[in-house]
């Protein structure tokens, strides 16, 4: 199931993003560290109502943020659409001991559907440059490779934005 997150999921989720940057950091991929995702940016997706949790039973494996904002590291990339209609996709987690399951692909089913029922031109992200699997992730979903972004406190190697237009 998947549902709107609460004050009372973010010590969960946390535990979950914890567990994703060590698996991550075990491959040789240095993408989420002790910088990010951080309680704060979950505290704010709350209070934004743009947080998303998928539980089965009463565990919660997996969250994904969609949001409406723009972000300013965004602002130089040559999106497929205008900056007006668009959908944003952060912090997209699924527990390791549930990955491969499909549940990232449920995700994104869940977010996508989202923007398509309210009428968004696009939903658009980032996704690590050392991180292959996510990179063929999207672009089997139909996402097109636009531009690189840099966040020096998560990595000095880029993040490529990604965009699926409707």
């Amino acid at each position: 199931m998947i549902r709107k997150a609460t004050l009372n999921d973010i010590g969960s989720i946390l535990q979950l993003t914890n567990a994703c940057a060590k698996h991550m950091i075990a491959n040789n991929i240095h993408q989420w560290n002790e910088h990010y995702p951080s309680e704060n940016a979950f505290l704010n997706d709350v209070a934004q109502s743009e947080l998303y949790v998928m539980e089965i039973g009463n565990t919660i494996i997996g969250c994904v943020v969609i949001s409406t904002l723009m972000d300013e590291e965004y602002i130089p990339i040559e999106w497929l659409t205008k900056n007006e209609k668009n959908i944003y996709i952060h912090r997209l987690a699924v527990h390791p001991n549930h990955q491969g399951k499909g549940y990232a692909q449920q995700f994104m089913d869940f977010a996508e559907t989202f923007a398509k029922t309210n009428d968004y031109e696009s939903v658009r992200l980032d996704t690590f440059s050392q991180n292959k699997r996510n990179q063929k992730f999207y672009e089997q979903r139909g996402y097109k490779r636009l531009g690189d972004i840099y966040f020096p406190k998560q990595s000095e190697y880029p993040f490529y934005c990604y965009e699926l237009v409707f």
